[in-house]
């Protein structure tokens, strides 16, 4: 069994599928710790008329300390969702394949989601299911584990049964080897694939949120990502 890690993104970019098609079990770090910063949990780009088209989900945060990812409630002050659902309507309106996600796009902005975990599950569960992906996503927080930092991955494994663990090349910085050959864990990487397909708008740029790929190139989206050859996988 191979299994993998990642943190909830906002519409994640690509790759985010590419390598939940790579794994059998993808868990999902929604009990570590929210970032204070900027973060891609709960912002990421689409494209407009203008370039990039950024768009940031609101969460409070102020008087609240450390937040767990699960903890974090979405700010529906200031009328955003109305703003952003909007901008997606002009930005794609001549996309070929929008209109066969806007009943998903208007449910994502409104005001039914408390929680940016539950937004962000939701939109990760339509598009694996939109590209036949049958990868098992589980939840840190249903596991019961308490390691943090570089034991927490290793720990993962040896909870879920799995002497295989997988992560994108970039991360390999952040993995301690020994830890996982010590548990008997064999440590694979692999290089994230960033297709090239029809976009609006000019010039092309590149690992925008998926959701520029599914909506200009709809049923074509799977062919085009996970279509491709897995980009230079090795292990340790």
């Amino acid at each position: 069994m191979i299994l993998s890690a990642t943190q909830p993104y906002f519409a994640p970019f690509p790759g985010f599928f590419y390598k939940a098609r790579l794994c059998d079990v993808l868990v999902v770090l929604d009990s570590v710790q929210f970032p204070r910063r900027t973060t891609w949990i709960s912002r990421n780009r689409f494209k407009n008329s203008q370039g990039t088209l950024w768009m940031t989900v609101p969460v409070w945060k102020k008087g609240l300390g450390l937040q767990k990812i699960n903890e974090v409630r979405i700010c529906y002050d200031f009328g955003w969702t109305r703003k952003h659902l909007e901008s997606l309507k002009v930005a794609y309106a001549n996309a070929p394949y929008l209109a066969d996600h806007m009943p998903l796009v208007e449910e994502l902005f409104s005001s039914a989601f408390e929680k940016l975990i539950d937004l962000n599950m939701k939109i990760i569960r339509y598009v694996l299911n939109q590209l036949r992906i049958r990868t098992e996503l589980v939840l840190l927080s249903e596991l019961g584990v308490e390691a943090k930092g570089d034991l927490l991955p290793v720990t993962i494994c040896r909870k879920l049964g799995s002497m295989r663990f997988l992560a994108q090349h970039s991360a390999a910085k952040y993995l301690n080897p020994e830890l996982f050959s010590e548990a008997g864990i064999r440590l694979e990487f692999f290089r994230t694939p960033s297709p090239v397909y029809p976009q609006l708008w000019g010039d092309f740029i590149p690992d925008l949120s998926v959701f520029d790929l599914i909506f200009n190139c709809g049923p074509k989206t799977q062919d085009i990502l996970l279509g491709q050859k897995d980009q230079g996988m090795e292990g340790f």
